[in-house]
């Protein structure tokens, strides 16, 4: 079943799963924390991954125990479901990279193998959501065409600068029904997010701190001038981390709900 046209809602179910994107791609690093999160929500979500080589089917992972640096437990749907244990992988975290770019440059097909996974599910994807993809256009176009309820992530360099109101704009213009803007790592600025007119639901901490390693083994972000400080306070105090987890939790709920009502 292809997207839906003229923004029409798309198909059954749909709903029940939220797409994470970023600029560039969800970081691997995002993973852990962000299943750990989700899994506190009412209902609990799962991570979903989708294989996208040839004959391959829907893997999905679940993490309530998860932690920073531990392996992501990790459970197999077929006739019936099993579970095991298994660090997320590349593959399994990268729903372009582990087919080729034939397989990530159709939205529609992958978007239809999501619509068929039990929910709640997040999906968090490794590619650019405004990345051309020739024929098909880009991933912002089609979650706008299949109405589905979509994350950005935005990584904290970037909070106060362009690519927060850019991707935000794109998505808005594609019309994708949009939850809000979730700050991945530190330091959160609340009065500067408010004073941003976006829909910033929180931020959640980087448990590898602002040197870690993205996805494909990128640097991540640099820590803005005036700012080590504060970053090093926030990673030393997980109190403070929980606290902020808990407080996107309960915006993501909200959000949740006003978006099933509208």
């Amino acid at each position: 079943m292809g997207p839906a046209p003229g923004g029409a809602i798309g198909p059954p179910g749909q709903a029940r799963g939220w797409v994470l994107v970023a600029p560039g791609g969800v970081p691997a690093a995002a993973l852990a924390p962000l299943a750990a999160l989700v899994a506190t929500l009412a209902p609990p979500r799962r991570l979903l991954a989708l294989a996208v080589g040839p004959g391959e089917a829907a893997a999905e992972t679940t993490a309530g125990e998860a932690t920073a640096g531990e392996a992501i437990a990790a459970e197999t749907t077929a006739a019936g479901r099993t579970e095991g244990s298994a660090q997320l992988s590349g593959k399994s975290s990268d729903s372009g990279g582990a087919g080729g770019a034939a397989a990530w440059a159709d939205p529609p097909q992958l978007l239809a193998a999501a619509s068929e996974q039990p929910g709640p599910w997040i999906w968090p994807l490794a590619g650019d959501p405004g990345a051309f993809l020739g024929d098909q256009g880009c991933w912002a176009e089609a979650l706008g065409a299949w109405r589905q309820p979509t994350l950005l992530l935005i990584p904290a360099a970037a909070a106060s600068t362009g690519p927060a109101v850019a991707y935000h704009a794109l998505l808005e213009r594609q019309g994708v029904p949009l939850l809000g803007l979730i700050q991945w790592g530190g330091p959160w600025q609340a009065a500067d997010r408010r004073r941003d007119g976006l829909p910033w639901l929180g931020w959640l901490a980087d448990p590898q701190g602002p040197n870690s390693q993205g996805l494909g083994g990128q640097a991540a972000s640099p820590v803005p001038a005036g700012c080590q400080a504060q970053v090093q306070e926030q990673l030393a105090d997980p109190d403070q981390a929980w606290e902020a987890a808990a407080e996107l939790a309960r915006a993501l709920q909200l959000a949740s709900s006003h978006l099933d009502l509208a």
